[in-house]
């Protein structure tokens, strides 16, 4: 993307607040939280609704029945029924993979105007029965008589109705997001006061962000169907502590340091942004928040590599596409799945060993990780991460600070289940 000219941008964009699972959004299906970020991103740029051809839409938790979430979502939205959509599931990478793919299709003349984003309904996700129940209930449904009916349901047994809670782990592995972190952690050697004292500053820092007015630029409120307006991101902890931290029992072994306290809680948010070419946003008089310079998604052997260092591996292809070095950029961004993840990637992309036998780099990506450009205004720790949505989110994190900065080029990254890890280089444009 970095080689045309006429760059694809990012006009405008919008998130919902985040908020804790099972909560303030407990009764609002993911396709009516997507509709909101959607209609607003539409609305913040004040284009012509009908002059927007697709949408791209991440979820990860999707509807057991099947549904279009994204398709869904643009009905919930208000925004034109004419707007073609597609749900896209790259795990925590959905929505920076939607943004990437709208982008693609306008870059090769496929569309000239896409929405992009993606949603998460933690909340909403129902419990599912064993394979035998199905089984049972399938081949009831086939016996025609009574007789046959009553039959088959000598078969029956109540175990069978004992649900399967929704969980998160690797069928590859058997190992949970959680489990793989805590072992990332025991292999790039990250204490848990380290993990603590991030976990802390993440906090301190998106809070200071509310405080200031950052995220009024880009979140916006939402209605729930019981009255209440919620306009803030809920689980953020201006007031904790390494004391209050370290306190919390390790969450997936007892001899881990992965706690409830320093990763990302289970949560429920939508995020959307339009893109365009900069030279149709110039003709339209839009306003524009930045373009996308490149993008690079890697994968890793899971069975031989740790599960959520996917991003060490994209960092460097991103860089060389953007025709940057690390030290051009102004602004880092990366999604903190848990602490220890992020620790480990930056001591990996810092690390000369890892760089040259992992990456076949004569040096390190860096030497040093410039802390106060890292997460400037904390991440999916405080924030919460809905999985479809917070690659959106980081995208507009990433732009509006650089326009408070008034500087130019950020890097966001984002691991994902799989053994993946997506990178944008993006650049704020006057």
């Amino acid at each position: 993307m970095s080689n045309t000219q006429d760059r694809i941008v990012i006009v405008s964009g919008a998130r919902t607040p985040f908020v804790r699972a099972r909560t303030v959004f407990q009764k609002m299906p993911a396709s009516a939280l997507g509709g909101v970020a959607l209609r607003e991103a539409a609305a913040r740029s004040d284009i012509d609704p009908k002059l927007i051809e697709e949408c791209y839409f991440g979820i990860v938790s999707a509807p057991a029945e099947g549904t279009n979430v994204a398709r869904e979502a643009i009905f919930d939205s208000g925004l034109p029924s004419t707007i073609a959509a597609t749900t896209v599931n790259r795990y925590c990478a959905s929505a920076l993979e939607a943004a990437a793919g709208i982008a693609a299709k306008i870059q090769a003349g496929q569309i000239d105007i896409g929405l992009a984003g993606g949603v998460e309904s933690i909340s909403t996700v129902r419990a599912i029965f064993s394979q035998a129940a199905t089984d049972f209930f399938q081949d009831l449904a086939k016996a025609k008589t009574p007789a046959d009916q009553l039959k088959h349901f000598s078969k029956f047994s109540p175990k069978m109705l004992m649900p399967l809670a929704p969980g998160i782990k690797e069928p590859t592995t058997g190992l949970t997001m959680g489990q793989s972190g805590d072992l990332m952690a025991r292999e790039f050697r990250i204490s848990r006061e380290e993990q603590d004292q991030f976990a802390v500053e993440s906090h301190h820092k998106a809070h200071a962000a509310w405080e200031r007015g950052f995220y009024k630029s880009h979140v916006v409120a939402v209605s729930t169907p019981d009255g209440k307006i919620i306009d803030r991101d809920t689980d953020i902890r201006g007031d904790t502590s390494v004391e209050k931290l370290s306190k919390l029992r390790p969450v997936f072994y007892k001899d881990g340091t992965i706690t409830a306290g320093n990763a990302s809680p289970l949560t429920d948010g939508a995020s959307a942004c339009l893109l365009m070419r900069e030279s149709q946003a110039r003709a339209l008089k839009l306003p524009i928040l930045g373009a996308i310079r490149s993008v690079s998604t890697k994968a890793v052997d899971i069975k031989k590599e740790p599960l959520l260092i996917g991003p060490a591996y994209a960092i460097p292809h991103a860089l060389k596409k953007a025709g940057i070095q690390w030290k051009d950029l102004d602004i880092v961004e990366v999604h903190e799945a848990f602490a220890a993840q992020v620790l480990a990637t930056v001591k990996a992309i810092e690390s000369p060993e890892f760089c040259k036998e992992k990456l076949g780099l004569d040096r390190p990506i860096t030497e040093r990780v410039d802390r106060a450009t890292l997460n400037v205004n904390g991440g999916s720790i405080p924030l919460g991460h809905p999985f479809g949505a917070t690659g959106v989110r980081v995208i507009l994190q990433t732009l509006h600070e650089l326009r408070a900065r008034k500087k130019n080029l950020g890097l966001i990254s984002v691991c994902a289940a799989g053994g993946l890890g997506s990178v944008m280089v993006v650049e704020a444009i006057d």
